[in-house]
Parts: C-alpha cells; structure tokens; sequence
C-alpha cells in the first residue's frame, strides 16, 4: 500500500526545489560531478544543450566529466541566480534561471528552463534546458 505523501505549501514547495539548485551548485564548485547530478531524474532526464539532446542521466554525467573535468580552473565556478519558480501543479514545476560559468578560458552566461516533477516524494529536474553563450564582458553582480 502506498504511503500517502505529507501535504506540502506552494512556499515549502518553492524552497524545496530552490535547495535542489543551491545543492547542485555547490556540488559543481567542489568538483562533484555525480552530487551535482542529484539534481535529476536517473535515468529519465532530458537534456537539452548546445543544439543536441544530451543520451539520458549517465551521457549527460560523460558530457560534464568529459568536457568540464579535470582541473578546477577547467570546470570553473558556477552560479545560479534570478531563479523564478512557477508551480504547474502538485508534482510540477517549471523553473527558469540565469547561470553564470567563471572559468579563465571560455566564461558562458546562460538562460536554464527545467521541468521540476515530484518523483517519490523528492522534486528532481526531468527537463532541463540550457542557452548559452562565452562571456566577453564583466559578470553580473
């Protein structure tokens, strides 16, 4: 028998799924690719990125270790910021967030859209998608 789950408020929802993104955060900037990718749905994530569809959970965590790993100075500290939430429903969410990548060689700025869903009682991303572009200019504040 199914356990019912705990009714939530919208604010304890929203909090919720903005502890995801500041978890995922502080994964990246401390080198934890698999921590970071706690954030999403395994194996059922869709990941949009540089004009392809990224091959589920484990190829999106291949993408970040391949192309971001290594050195710190090569993954570079990323930040989340202007972060709007809008509940779609009980077990959905659409978030969408500026990012800022700081990293010596190829600075990206971006715009992220992610599908939050419920998923056993815990929100995880099954939607994300990132437009992006290399940063010429100062970073936000």
């Amino acid at each position: 028998m199914a356990v019912p789950v705990a009714a939530t408020t919208p604010a304890e929802d929203k909090a919720a799924i903005l502890q995801v993104i500041g978890d995922m955060q502080a994964a990246w900037n401390r080198g934890d690719f698999p921590g970071y990718m706690a954030g999403f749905a395994n194996p059922q994530i869709v990941f949009v990125s540089g004009g392809r569809i990224q091959d589920g959970w484990q190829g999106t965590l291949d993408h970040y270790v391949r192309d971001y790993g290594g050195a710190p100075e090569r993954r570079g500290t990323v930040r989340f910021y202007d972060m709007t939430v809008d509940l779609l429903g009980p077990d959905a969410a659409l978030l969408i967030s500026h990012y800022h990548l700081e990293r010596p060689e190829h600075p990206q700025e971006g715009i992220n859209t992610r599908l939050f869903r419920r998923i056993d009682g815990r929100w995880r991303i099954t939607m994300n998608h990132v437009s992006s572009y290399e940063r010429h200019d100062a970073p936000p504040r």
